[in-house]
């Protein structure tokens, strides 16, 4: 599948750049000194460690579950890896032919916590175990205000299917819309960031940091990394992990975040669709982004959808090194006091938002 052939070697080589970046972001936010000596300004730091991780040895724990312990950071990575498999990389490039691929991106990615749960029971370890609960209770509170935020998105579409969603944003989607509840405008018309989800329903403007505080929590990312705090638990449900399978974990990690931004892009920000509007001489890249046929119609809808999800990612790498780490208390009232009750009053004006247009 072409999706899944473009984003595992993407995959890595974000994974290189995204650690360099938190570096150097978190070392200006924090007025500090960065990567520096190990190449060009510090460009090659990233891969020094990888290399010395790849090189490391695995130690596995005399006492440890040996399978559990060996399969927990794979069955992570290929839930996660899996969801990629549902993203629209253009008109062109739809990924996986689902009428209902949004719901069982959801559902597949939500079966790493069976890969959590396996490798803190694995190593035991009261520690390893500790942070595996965590992150479970989490994980599963966090899911419900995000399902609850992507179906506000649902009903404004009317789909599941993600590319039938992007499609509804861009210059192919010919049904009248109301900008604001005011006007209605043919998208064919103008096209471009007005036909965005979160300019046609502006309650979405509400919705979408719900999602995007459900996502950091989702992808264990301060101020939610709570699984992992190092201050009480070590370092978490992988506490016992050495060399390349710890580098798994967060090669998983970073990838959900790349995952949950591309999520987000798709239902929020028009997707693989242009930000352009089909005015003047900006109509010719409009038309060039959403051509179906051309290379060029893929590499545009392609740059398009990586270049608002990166940034997502950088606004989330910003969020990490500026807001302190929550209590685990704090963590869970967030979320059933606030968030959950937040979702379900949009979802409601959503619905009815939906049957007034």
């Amino acid at each position: 599948m072409l999706n899944l052939a473009f984003f595992l070697p993407f995959l890595l080589l974000f994974l290189l750049a995204a650690v360099y970046a938190e570096r150097k972001v978190s070392a200006f936010v924090q007025d500090r000194v960065g990567p520096l000596e190990t190449g060009k300004y510090g460009l090659l730091q990233t891969l020094a460690d990888l290399i010395k991780l790849l090189q490391k040895e695995d130690i596995i724990p005399t006492v440890a579950d040996q399978w559990l312990f060996k399969a927990a950071p794979f069955f992570i990575f290929m839930a996660v890896f899996a969801g990629f498999s549902f993203i629209p990389l253009s008109l062109g490039a739809g990924g996986a032919a689902v009428e209902t691929s949004l719901f069982l991106l959801l559902a597949i990615v939500s079966l790493d916590i069976l890969g959590i749960l396996a490798a803190g029971w694995a190593s035991n370890n009261k520690y390893a175990l500790f942070g595996a609960i965590r992150a479970i209770a989490q994980i599963i509170s966090y899911e419900i205000p995000l399902g609850l935020s992507v179906l506000c998105v649902v009903i404004t579409s009317q789909t599941l299917d993600l590319q039938a969603i992007t499609q509804k944003q861009s210059l192919f989607h010919s049904e009248p819309i109301f900008l604001f509840g005011i006007t209605p405008v043919e998208i064919t018309n103008i096209g471009g960031f007005f036909s965005w989800n979160i300019i046609q329903n502006p309650l979405l403007l509400f919705v979408f940091p719900i999602f995007f505080v459900a996502a950091l929590a989702e992808a264990n990312r301060t101020p939610f990394d709570l699984p992992e705090a190092d201050s009480e638990l070590v370092a978490g449900y992988h506490t016992e992990y050495t060399g390349f399978r710890w580098a798994v974990f967060m090669l998983a990690e970073y990838g959900i975040v790349l995952l949950m931004s591309l999520l987000a892009s798709i239902l929020f920000f028009g997707g693989w669709a242009t930000p352009l509007p089909n005015v003047g001489i900006l109509a010719f890249g409009t038309w060039t982004s959403g051509n179906p046929v051309a290379w060029s119609g893929l590499c545009w809808g392609t740059f398009w959808l990586l270049s608002k999800a990166l940034c997502l990612v950088t606004l989330q790498l910003w969020a990490r090194w500026t807001y302190p780490r929550l209590r685990i208390d704090q963590l869970m009232d967030l979320c059933w006091k606030y968030l959950i009750p937040f979702a379900l009053c949009l979802l409601l004006l959503c619905s009815a938002w939906r049957m007034i247009m």
